[in-house]
């Protein structure tokens, strides 16, 4: 019989449908993928192309050869120039669109991912991410900050290159702001934090962990919205990403290469998103909410129940799903 799950850090309900449910490898990415080149010399991401990009704003070099680089958005979601002005007229509601839209680029090679990246590249790339959180804070314009990657045309990307971005906003969203408040209302309730909560849950549970080391969990959540939608905890309560430490980024580059090579190997590839979600550099002492990574394979469309409900029909069994993973080999 279907179930109906309760996400309670997205608040959403989900429909595990049992009796449609697919076989974890039934989601392989069967789409043949052309074979990229190491280099493209039309892509503006690549060594030697650095003029197709807007002013540099930060680089990582060995040797005297690029290895990270961080650019404006040539097409950016908000204007990195003019004040923040609010305004209020009856209904009509209005912040100036100023910001930060950043693209960081990961690697100079056109064909690999973080999936395919050695070890110590995810590592030094989630540095990368770590200090551009840091620094977008620093504006006084920024109230919300993203850090996320699209990987393939089904999940939005536009540019093969490996790249991800980073989105500075002078407002906070309603989603984060309602998840905030569920955490905060969790925790008047029960004095515990709910992120701490779900981790005891997911370890005496066990059959949704997918890794486990000293100072992350990655798992698939109980209600995941998703085929295969997994969520990378870190075990130390600790509200903003700024927080992190080098140790500790050391362990997340490992179950972030881990997690994606068993996607890509297990799954053959498919596209998906990956989001970090955390709260301000300023709010990091709060009791009620974790800092997380949660990446989202696209698997299944959204479609008219998903609209009109606000609800997810997840076609698969978490259970099964980090059962699968756990199993792919990725040597």
């Amino acid at each position: 019989m279907p179930e109906l799950r309760h996400n309670l850090i997205t608040r959403e309900w989900v429909i595990i449908a049992t009796e449609r449910a697919k076989r974890p490898r039934d989601f392989s990415n069967h789409k043949d993928r052309l074979a990229a080149p190491a280099h493209a010399d039309s892509c503006p991401f690549c060594p030697g192309n650095e003029s197709k990009t807007s002013e540099e704003l930060h680089r990582i070099s060995i040797d005297g050869m690029w290895k990270m680089r961080v650019v404006p958005n040539k097409y950016p979601a908000v204007n990195r120039t003019g004040e923040k002005f609010r305004s209020v007229n009856g209904l009509r509601r209005m912040v100036t669109g100023v910001g930060l839209h950043d693209v960081i680029i990961e690697s100079p090679l056109h064909n690999t991912s973080l999936a395919l990246m050695e070890p110590e590249d995810v590592v030094t790339a989630l540095k990368l991410y770590k200090e551009r959180f840091v620094e977008a804070y620093k504006d006084p314009r920024v109230e919300h900050v993203i850090i996320f990657k699209n990987h393939g045309l089904g999940a939005g990307t536009t540019i093969y290159h490996p790249h991800a971005q980073l989105i500075a906003i002078p407002i906070v969203p309603v989603q984060h702001r309602d998840r905030v408040a569920a955490a905060m209302q969790y925790f008047d309730d029960t004095g515990l934090c709910l992120m701490c909560d779900t981790i005891q849950t997911e370890l005496e549970d066990a059959n949704r962990i997918v890794i486990e080391t000293e100072f992350f969990l990655t798992f698939i959540p109980y209600a995941a919205l998703s085929p295969f939608h997994t969520w990378i905890f870190p075990k130390r309560h600790c509200a903003s990403f700024s927080g992190i430490t080098d140790d500790e980024i050391t362990d997340l580059g490992f179950h972030l290469k881990v997690l994606l090579a068993k996607l890509y190997h297990g799954l053959e590839d498919p596209d998906f998103n990956l989001v970090i979600r955390s709260s301000r550099p300023k709010d990091i002492g709060n009791e009620f909410t974790h800092w997380y990574m949660s990446i989202m394979p696209k698997l299944t469309k959204t479609a008219g129940f998903e609209l009109g409900s606000g609800m997810y029909i997840n076609q698969s069994l978490p259970e099964e799903n980090a059962e699968f993973l756990k199993a792919v080999r990725i040597d």
